[in-house]
């Protein structure tokens, strides 16, 4: 699907989308035209969705992750869709992920504190609608950040 040289653009982009085009289009082989061109096809193509800055959470006072299971009291098209539409809604719910297995969705929360996180446990994730159960856990140490997908 993707040659070499999208491979290395991606990689690129994926570690620093600051990056001039002429710096990436020297790192990759490519002119700065030929590189503009083709990461504007990537765009377009949806490979590329957006440009964003990475912002270290513990340097803003978000000591603390958790990730939690959550259980619905059902799996009706009604019920996933009302608890969705209520997560998408809650600032505090940095991702939220459809899953197989025991529960039926994984939620990533940042907080401050314990005592912070207890509020967003009572009054955001407890108060989405149709929660049957909840089980958090936090995250003691980060071995790995996430940086983006391995070139393929």
């Amino acid at each position: 699907m993707f040659d070499p040289i999208d491979r290395k653009l991606l990689s690129e982009l994926q570690e620093n989308c600051r990056q001039s085009i002429a710096e990436i289009a020297d790192k990759v082989g490519l002119s700065p035209s030929a590189c503009h061109r083709r990461i504007g096809i990537l765009e377009d193509k949806g490979v590329i969705e957006r440009y964003a800055a990475r912002l270290n959470g513990e340097k803003l006072g978000f000591n603390m992750t958790f990730y939690v299971e959550v259980s619905l009291e059902g799996q009706s098209e009604k019920i996933l869709s009302d608890f969705e539409k209520a997560a998408l809604s809650r600032p505090e719910v940095l991702e939220c992920h459809l899953m197989t297995g025991d529960a039926d969705y994984l939620i990533k929360v940042a907080a401050p504190s314990t005592q912070d996180y207890e509020r967003i446990y009572r009054r955001t994730i407890a108060a989405l609608p149709h929660v049957n159960r909840i089980k958090s856990s936090l995250v003691m140490k980060t071995v790995k950040r996430w940086h983006g997908y391995p070139p393929s």
